[in-house]
């Protein structure tokens, strides 16, 4: 583990909000298999190329975005498939697109795998009696599956999606509505995720967050303005922070 700024890190946290995505788990390699399922299911379907179903799926997803910019339904796997089909000439096709949207969470869900020791950590938290969040982007529903699929439904005290919030990270919004649920007994917060942008910056400047990245394949250490206060990769390293400070206070 990296510490950057000591001086942010001599006492415990009045409370700490978590990240889900990319900071719980790995995100890609579930994110892959899952989206190669689709792909398969889509080309057997329609006796299509996958080239085809390539195209279709990027023009689909880029419009959704660009309309729905940093909103929770920007993510909307649902919303992508469903104007896939479109622009593929076959109209809505709700229940295909269901059908679709289905299979790809199904996979995801089987492929994805909590980082070691998170349940460790949460456990210390909770013995410390230090409040805990996640604060993440996408739809409630799928988000809250994740956390329950996991197992981490009686670890956390509460969560905030983008589309409880209104809008993603890094805009204030889910981090005050976190704060206002938690309602910590100081100012000492600190904030765990992976993007530097997103959890890294935005918690630090929204609400003057103590910032700790997870680092991992394919994750870069946040520089300049996205510098986290400090960088880890294993959250048992997280773990002994927690204990060493918890001797001192």
């Amino acid at each position: 583990m990296k510490i950057f700024n000591p001086e942010r890190f001599t006492r415990l946290p009045d409370a700490i909000l978590f990240d889900t995505d990319n900071t719980l788990y790995p995100y890609d390699p579930a994110h892959a298999a899952a989206q190669q399922a689709v792909r398969d299911k889509v080309v057997s379907t329609f006796s299509i190329k996958p080239e085809e179903f390539d195209k279709a799926f990027k023009e689909a997803r880029e419009q959704v975005k660009t309309r729905l910019k940093h909103t929770a339904s920007s993510h909307s796997r649902l919303l992508y498939l469903q104007r896939m089909l479109e622009i593929m000439g076959l109209g809505s096709q709700v229940l295909l697109a269901l059908d679709f949207e289905q299979t790809y969470w199904r996979i995801f869900l089987s492929e994805a795998i909590l980082f070691d020791d998170v349940k460790e950590l949460l456990d210390d938290l909770r013995l410390l009696g230090i409040p805990t969040a996640i604060v993440t982007d996408l739809t409630a529903q799928i988000q809250f599956r994740k956390v329950v699929y996991f197992g981490l439904d009686h670890y956390f005290d509460y969560i905030v999606t983008s589309e409880e919030a209104g809008y993603d990270k890094p805009h204030e919004a889910p981090f005050q509505i976190a704060l206002e649920k938690m309602r910590p007994k100081g100012d000492c917060i600190w904030m765990i995720g992976d993007n530097p942008v997103n959890d890294i910056r935005g918690a630090r400047e929204k609400i003057n967050a103590v910032t700790l990245q997870k680092i991992h394949e394919g994750t870069p250490l946040g520089e300049g303005e996205h510098a986290p206060h400090a960088a880890f990769h294993e959250f048992g390293e997280l773990r002994k922070l927690v204990a060493r400070l918890g001797e001192s206070a």
